[in-house]
């Protein structure tokens, strides 16, 4: 079973958006943050992707205590 999208508490640079995603795909966080900054030189509205993920991806604090 994948591991649930969220933002994990530590291993964090600025939100932990490219942690989470990266554990999730089952890869390193610096990968994904290469692959995210890679992206970046594309146009594209990767920078938005990013702010909302941060808004709306939960953090690993809070899905634990809205578990049931």
């Amino acid at each position: 079973m994948a591991a649930a999208l969220v933002r994990p508490r530590n291993n964090r640079v600025i939100a932990g958006v490219c942690a989470g995603l990266a554990r999730r795909f089952g890869t390193t966080p610096a990968t994904m943050r290469v692959l995210f900054l890679l992206s970046c030189l594309l146009p594209g509205p990767q920078f938005l992707f990013y702010l909302a993920l941060w808004i709306f991806l939960p953090s690993e604090d809070s899905a634990s205590r809205n578990a049931w």
